[in-house]
């Protein structure tokens, strides 16, 4: 059974609860002196606990996504990597491959032309050799035969730390948002490439091009748009492309719209964070390279680099986020430049996790929307 499997749950709650029933009903029995009474005693109250934790444990990992799997929980996810592609041309499937259709769930519709589809993918960097997979939310219109040359505005999204791309549909509704904000006519038809910037697991390479490692930078800049473009109807011009992303994957989509707004047209960061960390699950980023350190800085990169023509827009919650005051001073810095575009969206209290990004996908999607052209 996998981690986020139900049953898992489900057996994990059973158990916590069987563990408590049997403590209550043994306790008279052990509740006397000696090695043996003691050691039961403290043998189901270890056990308890334990399968209370776990119970919680696996109950706040269905509800944010943290982890997808055993392998990946434990840190030895094989699924996903940084491949080495040794052809010439990087493959003879292509960089992009469809392995699995599936209709959006909320619209009760399987045909696509209604309910618009969802495909799960395996992309591989032309230049980076970065494998990953993602998942491809195409709405109706994309199917439907008056819009057969159209091309489509689209928006990478990304999770947070270490995230899966599974949450962005499951927990965070990217898609089943998306149509119902297009069929209300709030926003136009996107297609939306839903992944995690975690392209190394389990190493958090925060989106930047680390010297003899993974080029995450150039990946999300370069080859996961080509690999896009290659394979959909997708607006090839720079305003036809935005990010989003939440914590990681919003300190991530500000930077690549900072970095590089001849690819992305608009950046949207749900709780972001503004300058790279160094913890144990980054390693040593930039290996003293003081440029690329600087460039991950966004303080830095306002202060010293020219501003990008791009939009950018930041959230935050008055009461129960760290980056409030940090998110403040970013909308300031940014507004004393001649070039960038700043919004926000500022709630009175919320929180870093699913419950406060679900509150402001939908007004980012509009904004979004309205930022991106479809050719």
């Amino acid at each position: 059974m996998g981690l986020t499997s139900n049953n898992v749950l489900v057996l994990a709650i059973a158990s916590a609860v069987a563990l408590f029933v049997g403590t209550v009903w043994l306790w008279p029995r052990l509740a006397r002196r000696g090695w043996r009474a003691v050691s039961g005693r403290v043998g189901l109250l270890f056990a308890t606990q334990l399968a209370l934790f776990a119970a919680l444990g696996l109950g706040a990992n269905q509800s944010f996504g943290f982890y997808a799997s055993w392998a990946d929980l434990f840190g030895q996810e094989d699924e996903q990597g940084v491949v080495i592609d040794h052809t010439a041309n990087g493959g003879s499937g292509g960089p992009l491959q469809v392995t699995d259709v599936r209709r959006v769930k909320e619209t009760g519709s399987g045909r696509p032309q209604r309910g618009g589809q969802i495909q799960k993918v395996d992309i591989v960097g032309r230049t980076t050799h970065i494998a990953t997979s993602a998942f491809v939310y195409l709405p109706p219109e994309y199917f439907q035969p008056q819009y057969r040359t159209r091309t489509f505005p689209a928006a990478v999204v990304l999770t947070g730390y270490p995230g899966t791309a599974q949450a962005l549909v499951d927990k965070l509704h990217y898609p089943s948002t998306a149509l119902e904000l297009a069929k209300d006519g709030r926003m136009q038809p996107m297609i939306l490439v839903m992944l995690r910037p975690t392209v190394a697991p389990p190493r958090d390479t925060e989106c930047v091009d680390i010297p003899n490692g993974p080029r995450t930078e150039s990946f999300f800049a370069k080859d996961l748009p080509d690999a896009v473009l290659a394979h959909y109807r997708v607006g090839k011009k720079p305003g036809s492309w935005g990010i989003i992303g939440d914590s990681t994957g919003g300190y991530c989509a500000l930077k690549l719209a900072m970095h590089h707004p001849q690819v992305y047209a608009a950046g949207a960061g749900l709780s972001p964070y503004y300058k790279a960390p160094i913890d144990p699950t980054t390693g040593d980023l930039f290996q003293g390279n003081e440029e690329l350190r600087n460039r991950a800085d966004l303080w830095w990169y306002l202060k010293h680099e020219p501003a990008p023509d791009t939009s950018l827009l930041v959230s935050s919650s008055k009461v129960g986020e760290s980056n409030y005051k940090d998110t403040l001073k970013f909308i300031e810095r940014v507004k004393a430049t001649d070039r960038t575009r700043i919004s926000s969206i500022i709630l009175e209290s919320g929180g870093h996790n699913f419950n406060t990004w679900r509150r402001e996908i939908p007004a980012t999607l509009q904004w979004m929307s309205g930022r991106l052209s479809d050719r």
